[in-house]
């Protein structure tokens, strides 16, 4: 039977830790992605010309 107070023990510290890591990781701004990989590929790029306009390429 003590052998599951320690295993409860470790598991609460191991949650708290994982929680104070996500929370850090927000307050950081690792989490702000506004301009995702997965949608990007949904613009078009845009490319430049010799004049320095730009124009959209031909794909």
């Amino acid at each position: 039977m003590s052998i599951m107070y320690l295993l409860i023990g470790c598991s609460l510290i191991m949650a708290i830790g994982f929680l104070a890591a996500f929370i850090w990781s927000v307050k950081s701004g690792q989490l702000e992605d506004d301009y995702t990989p997965s949608v990007r590929i949904l613009f078009e790029d845009k490319v430049s010309d010799a004049g320095g306009t730009e124009k959209k390429s031909d794909k």
